[in-house]
């Protein structure tokens, strides 16, 4: 029942039970007030991590950084990593989740509406639900159609880039509702220096001769299967560069693919749009890094 998603069925009305400040609650009465401060002024973070036959893929390092992200902003989470991995068997055990995606997340409370928050309570909850491929099979054969954002990512001068909020997020989704609507799946997102940053939701790589480059995860999230698929590729013996990608430079790549806890390892067919049109196969490296990355996180 819980390994599917039904996503004509909305959030806030499922069954089952969500972990909620210390104790499993009813799914449909994990509510918060509307004055909120978490949801008037982007002061929330959270984790997705995915769980695959019944065992969740680096649990402690995503919780890790839970915590870590809060603390960028400002907030400390009254629980520990070992208190939140708990949490996190526990709301997909009361589900019977062992296929799916967990939502850690933790937000600033009520107490206070107004930018200054030094007095308000951190809230935490873990959420658990069934959840397939991100992007479907075809994407995994012929690739995803990708275009490029009109946002580009911030400097980390002036956003906590580093943390995964919840705030940093809103471009995306502008971003996300655009291309989807213009028949695109995704878009690669530039940054603040015109370098290729990353797409909406996903770390992004290309393959140039037999060589793996990536950017720079200097002003977006380094993500963990972003970091995972990097190992992965020294493995195999390919060598990686960690760089500052022009657009220019995607002319030279014959493959390219995505990564993210939710896209898992990707490939890009296309990306096409006002910075150029650009074409890649679904090689052997990608298909590689595919089924090397399926067989670790099902292992």
């Amino acid at each position: 029942m819980s390994n599917s998603v039904d996503w004509g069925q909305p959030f806030d009305n499922r069954d089952g039970k969500i972990w909620f400040d210390g104790k499993l609650i009813e799914w449909n009465d994990s509510k918060i007030h509307i004055l909120n401060h978490g949801l008037h002024y982007g002061s929330c973070v959270f984790e997705g991590i995915r769980i695959y036959n019944g065992k969740a893929f680096k649990l402690t390092e995503h919780n890790q950084r839970l915590i870590k992200s809060a603390e960028h902003l400002g907030m400390k989470v009254p629980f520990t990593v070992e208190q939140l991995n708990q949490a996190c068997v526990e709301a997909c055990a009361a589900r019977d989740v062992k296929d799916g995606y967990i939502r850690p997340l933790a937000w600033r409370g009520s107490e206070q509406m107004a930018v200054l928050a030094n007095k308000s309570t951190i809230h935490v909850a873990v959420a658990a639900w069934g959840w397939p491929a991100y992007f479907g099979n075809e994407a995994l054969e012929k690739g995803l159609k990708l275009t490029f954002s009109d946002w580009k990512r911030p400097s980390p001068e002036t956003a906590p880039t580093s943390a995964k909020a919840a705030g940093l997020y809103m471009i995306c989704t502008l971003t996300k509702n655009k291309c989807v609507a213009d028949g695109y799946d995704d878009a690669i997102m530039l940054d603040y220096r015109g370098y290729v940053a990353e797409a909406t939701g996903a770390n992004f790589f290309m393959i140039i001769n037999g060589e793996i480059h990536t950017p720079i995860a200097d002003c977006f999230l380094n993500g963990i299967t972003r970091q995972t698929v990097i190992e992965l590729a020294k493995k195999n013996g390919y060598k990686v560069h960690e760089r500052h990608i022009d657009v220019e430079d995607l002319a030279m790549a014959q493959e390219a693919f995505l990564t993210g806890t939710a896209a898992e390892v990707t490939p890009i067919g296309s990306i096409k749009g006002k910075h150029g049109n650009f074409e890649f196969k679904v090689g052997d490296m990608t298909k590689k890094l595919m089924a090397d990355y399926s067989a670790l996180v099902r292992n």
